[in-house]
Order: structure tokens, then C-alpha cells, then sequence
């Protein structure tokens, strides 16, 4: 029961016993009132693993549905991270994708972090748990919700077919950086098909030398370029590819940064990275949030969050 990454703020608890941690949060939900602080203590320290384990003994002791019950004590943003936490990791994509496409408008940030950031295998078994649970491809649903070269992007990530091998091949490499380049600075107009061919289906080594030969062919780098030559979701989905090529700590603690600096608090977006990623690469993502903007992830989210919701996400944070 393991954490599904090594680089997490959230480990395998030590000692685990699912009937006791049933106990605790039955006595937590008991009576008038909650108890918070013990609903955080237990459900910030089991890994998903163990959560589906307590889920399944609340179940066979108490002859209901534990995230019915949370649901029905809780409110607001904290109600959100511990349904959130009791989710497998697909299954919380999935749902964050449906919630992000469901009434008017969409949360185009969504769609982008998860679907830019993903595995083949991942965005798989997203695709698969969307449809059970869903009973509606995930593909047709952000097809509906979505239009022109922005679509087609989402659509080729769906596809979950870049290249996963480490293999570069030097000349490719030269040739993807000319064509882009070629395709976008070099001439009026861009070709976006272009972009899309090389960014989302060549593998990580291979891009990373693709953007080296683009440096040199330009004189910038290929995110200026993005910037300069695309806007809005299209601009925001192509830097997002790019972002987590180079590395996904960053492209999250950069996502961090922007939710909490600023007037107002983009709790989404902050909700969803720190259930997301507690257990894969929080580490990381805390040393690359220090390194970047000099300050630590848990003093921002201290002083940008309040109540019970702060306790649980400077939980997951793990400290300064």
C-alpha cells in the first residue's frame, strides 16, 4: 500500500489498521459538530492505497459510504480536499476533468494541467475511468467543450501516444527545430499543426534537443516564441508541454505560485495540485517553488489560506 510515487510529502503509514482508523473518524463525525483536526490527522497521513482500504472497512462496519458521509458534514474548499483525497489518482482526474467541462464554460486550467502533464499510461486509465463512470468518452466530451487548434491538441494528448523511448535521433531533432521554426517565427502566420506534430507526440530526450537547436536556429527560446506567436488556451496548452518536458516540478510550482500570489486565491487550481501530486512529486515541487521564488510553498499557502482548509493542505505540503 505503498504511495504511487517516491517523492511525496504523503508515505505508506506506519502500523496502518483500517478498523482503527474507522473508529476514529465514526468518533470525529459523531454528535453535533466536527472534529477536523482528526479527520486531517488520519486522512493526511494514508496514502491512497490505505484510504481505499479504510473506505472499504467504513463500508463493511458502518453499512455506508464514507465520502456520503464526509460529503454531507463538510463544506467548501476543505470539503473538496478530502474528497479529493479519497479518490484514486485516475478517478480524481477524471472527476476534475468532468467538473471542469460540466454546465457553462469551461476550466480550460484544468484540462490543460492534467491532460499536458499526464502519462500515456495515466491519461489511459483517465480515458477508461472517465467512461465508466462518466458513460460518455472523454474525448467527445472535450470535443464538445472545446473548438479549433486548442481541440485538436486535447485531442492528440487523449490519444496517449507520445513516445515514451529515450531514444534521440540527432537529425530529427535538427529537422523538428527547423520546421517549427519555420512554421512560426520564419514566416507570417503560424502553423500550429506543426507545433502540435512535434510537441506532442516526440519523446522527452528527443525535445529537449529539439528546443537546444531551436535556441540556436531562433536566438530564443521556444516559450518566447509560443508567446509571441499564439494566444490564449492554444498559447497556454503548447507552454504547458513544454513546461513539463523540461520539468514537471517546475511547471506545477510555477501553477502553485500564480493560484496564491496576486488579490485572490485560485483554490481550484491549488485544490488540485496538492491532492494530485502529494504523493508522486511534492518534494520536488516544494525545492523547485524555494529555488524559484525565493519563499517556501507552505508560507504561501499559510498566508493564503485559513481554517481547517489551510491545516490540510500545509498537511500535504509537509512542512516549511
Amino acid at each position: 500500500m505503498a504511495a504511487i510515487g517516491n517523492r511525496g510529502t504523503v508515505t505508506e503509514a506506519a502500523g496502518f489498521n483500517a478498523e482503527a482508523d474507522v473508529q476514529k473518524l465514526r468518533e470525529a463525525m459523531k454528535g453535533a459538530g466536527t472534529n477536523e483536526a482528526a479527520l486531517i490527522e488520519v486522512l493526511a497521513h494514508r496514502t491512497i492505497a490505505q484510504r481505499q482500504r479504510i473506505k472499504e472497512a467504513y463500508k463493511q462496519i458502518v453499512g455506508k459510504d464514507l465520502a456520503d458521509d464526509l460529503s454531507s458534514e463538510l463544506s467548501g474548499n476543505f470539503r473538496s480536499v478530502v474528497l479529493g483525497l479519497l479518490m484514486l489518482a485516475p478517478v480524481y482526474d477524471a472527476y476534475e476533468l468532468r467538473t471542469a467541462m460540466k454546465g457553462a464554460g469551461t476550466e480550460e486550467a484544468c484540462l490543460i494541467d492534467i491532460l499536458a502533464s499526464r502519462s500515456n499510461a495515466e491519461i489511459k486509465t483517465i480515458n477508461a475511468f472517465y467512461k465508466k463512470e462518466y458513460e460518455k468518452n472523454l474525448e467527445d466530451a472535450v470535443c464538445g467543450d472545446t473548438s479549433g487548434m486548442f481541440q485538436r491538441v486535447l485531442v492528440s494528448l487523449l490519444t496517449a501516444g507520445r513516445d515514451e523511448s529515450d531514444n534521440v535521433d540527432e537529425a530529427q531533432a535538427v529537422l523538428d527545430a527547423k520546421e517549427i521554426y519555420e512554421a512560426g517565427e520564419a514566416r507570417w502566420g503560424t502553423d500550429e499543426v506543426k507545433f502540435l506534430t512535434v510537441l506532442c507526440v516526440r519523446n522527452q530526450k528527443h525535445l529537449l534537443r529539439v528546443f537546444e537547436e531551436y535556441q540556436k536556429i531562433s536566438g530564443r527560446s521556444i516559450e518566447d516564441s509560443i508567446k509571441r506567436e499564439m494566444s490564449g488556451s492554444l498559447e497556454d496548452v503548447f507552454l504547458a508541454i513544454v513546461k513539463c518536458i523540461r520539468s514537471k516540478p517546475a511547471f506545477f510550482a510555477e501553477r502553485l505560485y500564480k493560484s496564491m500570489k496576486g488579490l485572490g486565491t485560485t483554490d481550484t487550481i491549488l485544490i488540485r495540485i496538492m491532492v494530485a501530486r502529494a504523493e508522486i512529486d511534492m518534494l520536488d515541487i516544494k525545492a523547485q517553488f524555494l529555488k524559484m521564488y525565493g519563499k517556501t510553498l507552505y508560507s504561501f499557502i499559510k498566508g493564503d489560506t485559513s481554517g481547517d482548509y489551510r491545516k490540510i493542505l500545509l498537511e500535504l505540503c509537509g512542512g516549511e
